[in-house]
């Protein structure tokens, strides 16, 4: 549901009774002038209900499109971090012309729907790279699985981390360190080498590092993706990735 603006402007009501805004200083008014005002303004208000959802639509729209310029100038400010840091995985075409950069938290429910999607986008187009930022902020488990996911990546390559993450995002029970070493061991890993790995400072300074880039891209949630030049804030079905996709190609 829209979100109602208390109090409605005077500009806004001069809008909606087709005044000049210079008609409007309230300042200027008696009393008995600002009643007359007040029940003239509630009466065309009473009979035109739909002004109020006009120009809060309008608001909206406005600050959709504030936010969107603030992102596109945020992203290129941060164009180094967000897609060249040097440790977040890398996979898809490496030398694909789209790059899709995604933070997620393997505790977000709408991050294991969205893995799906972005897996299909990377079948159907072979043409994406695509860079996996851990951004874990809902609690402890969802630290401990960035923990193992990055400590895997540390300690045995870019597919081991691949296969963990798919693993993790498959999960559903509680995060616990013997419930990731046997996905390690299903995987043919090293668990005991990834988990000696967890609380280094290696693997707590990538998590630092990427908490602090949210922070500067003001993300607040999960998912969050990064196409292009454009911030896609929350999860975004098949279709809608595709035409992103399509839309930024064209």
């Amino acid at each position: 549901m829209p979100r109602l603006i208390a109090p409605v402007s005077a500009v806004v009501l001069a809008a909606a009774l087709a005044l000049p805004a210079s008609a409007m200083d309230l300042t200027e008014l008696t009393d008995a002038e600002r009643a007359q005002f007040r029940a003239e303004v509630r009466a065309y208000l009473m009979d035109n209900p739909q002004v109020i959802m006009e120009a809060v639509e309008l608001l909206q729209t406005r600050e959709a499109e504030a936010q969107a310029e603030a992102d596109v100038n945020m992203v290129s400010d941060n164009a180094d971090a967000i897609f060249d840091d040097g440790y977040s995985w890398v996979g898809g075409n490496l030398e694909g012309d789209i790059t899709l950069v995604e933070f997620l938290d393997y505790r977000c429910g709408y991050c294991k729907r969205a893995h799906g999607e972005v897996a299909k986008l990377l079948e159907t187009d072979g043409n994406i790279r695509i860079i996996v930022k851990e951004l874990p902020i809902l609690g402890d488990e969802s630290v401990l699985a960035s923990r193992f996911a990055i400590a895997t990546k540390q300690v045995a390559g870019g597919d081991a981390y691949k296969a963990m993450n798919d693993a993790l995002m498959a999960y559903s029970g509680s995060v616990t360190v013997p419930a990731m070493r046997r996905m390690a061991e299903t995987l043919e890993l090293d668990a005991d080498a990834i988990e000696a790995q967890m609380d280094s400072k290696e693997v707590t300074q990538e998590i630092a590092q990427t908490r602090a880039l949210a922070q500067t891209l003001q993300i607040s949630g999960t998912p969050t993706f990064v196409v292009h030049d454009e911030m896609l804030r929350g999860y975004l079905p098949y279709d809608q990735m595709r035409a992103i996709v399509d839309d930024k190609r064209g």
